[in-house]
């Protein structure tokens, strides 16, 4: 089994930033990433990296958020600026490795409200 143990969640202005952070119990990932799901919507992708430094966004954040990996530490960053009150959800990081297995962490909160 895999733990990803998240932080860097909490309540900021709008305008404000946020970073997270989500470290591996393993190490070799193939890829890691953060999604978000807010109150009665669906888990949806926000950014993912792959070991070798590929990334994807989702639409609404580009040019606003930053994922970034640290591939000795088994870690992934995603640098949030520019927040908005519809980024409020709940952060999931995600991990996958060899095999078909993917790996979620516990969920952190984020808030964007004056």
């Amino acid at each position: 089994q895999v733990q990803l143990v998240e932080s860097g969640g909490g309540l900021v202005q709008p305008g404000g930033s946020l970073r997270l952070s989500c470290a591996a119990s393993r190490s070799f990932f193939s890829s890691m990433g953060w999604y978000r799901q807010a109150p009665g919507k669906l888990r949806d992708l926000v950014a993912t990296i792959t070991r070798g430094g590929s990334t994807v966004y989702a639409d609404s954040v580009k040019g606003r958020f930053t994922i970034s990996r640290d591939v000795a530490k088994n870690t992934v960053y995603l640098q949030m600026n520019s927040l908005k009150p519809e980024d409020t959800a709940v952060y999931y990081c995600n991990a996958r490795f060899a095999g078909p297995d993917s790996f979620w962490g516990q969920g952190t909160q984020v808030t964007v409200s004056s």
